[in-house]
């Protein structure tokens, strides 16, 4: 598809652009692209060069977002295009964020079609994933639209590095969010990936106070730069106080890529004191990932405690909630949105064609 009209731009008094989209506030001459390489400046507008091009589709199990509170057991289709608005040194889909080529956007796909391919496959939700969808909003919130029309949810992926007037259309067309909070130091933030925490840490409050979307939080914890007990204490009292005790935070393990590639794999000691930190601190849902820890995979009941979704990595091996979502022991409403019994999609992977090459 060619070049689509972008929204949340100005002009500036010197003759620049600025993008109006994220913190980074991109100011461009003609034929310039801002940092994310899929906004540019052309004819004196600002377009998006990746509406309707993906670097491909695939059906995955919702709680590889990871979700483990939004439809346990179901499908989500998943895409993501190319560029990202951060620089994150330890990217795990560098290939894909960090592109530059724009030939790598194999499959060409409308809103219409994607949300057409969901219920043809019968997935529950549409993820946009991959790279974050924020620096595509167009195309992500006319794809939302369309799925929402055919009763089909949609799931962002995101860093949540967004401007205040974009993130409130941009979340109003979404069900579900996983919020990547990368770690909670400023120095991190700037060094690791180029950005700021606070526009992060706006995003959740905002999600938290002021929408009816349901949103889960991660962080990737990385050996000696954001795994420090201070810094993880820190990070799950401000959840806990800001957030609410009830919303769910998975800490995953990060293995060596892109720009640190050097440093080890995180090891599975780090995954589990950081989940005991978070208990500790008072949050009722702390997962592990990218591990196989059916223990650091199980939800339990808020208030009584009792075991009422056991999980290993991406396979449901227990559902115990009733047909409201409720604990069978004691009735407590478990956060999230669920229905009376799990999906069976289980751990598998499967990628599909939509649209024209």
């Amino acid at each position: 598809m060619d070049a689509h009209p972008a929204r949340y731009w100005h002009l500036l008094e010197d003759g620049r652009l600025q993008c109006d989209l994220c913190p980074r506030d991109c100011r461009l001459h003609e034929g310039q692209r801002g940092a994310c390489f899929v906004r540019k400046r052309v004819e004196g507008k600002m377009v998006l060069t990746t509406y309707g091009r993906s670097s491909g589709f695939c059906i995955d199990p919702i709680e590889k977002k990871p979700l483990n509170h939004f439809h346990p057991g179901s499908s989500v289709l998943s895409f993501g295009t190319a560029g990202c608005n951060l620089a994150c040194k330890f990217c795990q889909n560098w290939d894909i964020s960090r592109s530059r080529d724009m030939d790598r956007l194999m499959d060409t796909a409308s809103p219409a079609d994607i949300a057409e391919a969901a219920v043809r496959h019968g997935c529950r939700s549409v993820a946009f994933t991959y790279n974050d969808p924020v620096i595509f909003a167009e195309y992500a919130m006319d794809t939302a639209q369309a799925c929402r029309e055919r009763g089909v949810a949609s799931v962002a992926v995101t860093a949540g590095y967004i401007h205040p007037a974009p993130r409130q259309a941009f979340y109003a067309v979404m069900d579900a969010a996983n919020v990547d909070l990368k770690a909670f130091t400023e120095d991190f933030y700037v060094h690791q990936t180029g950005a700021h925490l606070a526009p992060v840490l706006d995003t959740l409050l905002y999600l938290r106070h002021d929408t009816a979307v349901w949103f889960e939080i991660t962080t990737l914890l990385i050996p000696g730069l954001n795994d420090s007990t201070p810094e993880l204490s820190a990070l799950c009292h401000w959840v806990a106080n800001e957030l609410g005790p009830e919303i769910p935070l998975h800490f995953t393990a990060f293995h060596p890529d892109y720009k640190l590639n050097a440093l080890p794999p995180t090891p599975p000691a780090t995954l589990t004191r950081a989940r005991r930190i978070a208990l500790d601190a008072g949050l009722k849902h702390v997962y592990t990932g990218n591990v196989h820890d059916v223990a650091g995979g199980t939800t339990h009941c808020a208030s009584c405690g009792m075991a009422l979704i056991e999980r290993d990595w991406h396979r449901i091996l227990a559902y115990r909630l009733d047909a409201q979502g409720a604990c069978p022991g004691c009735g407590h409403l478990l956060a999230g949105r669920f229905g009376s019994a799990a999906g069976t999609f289980g751990a598998r992977r499967v990628p599909v064609h939509i649209g024209s090459h």
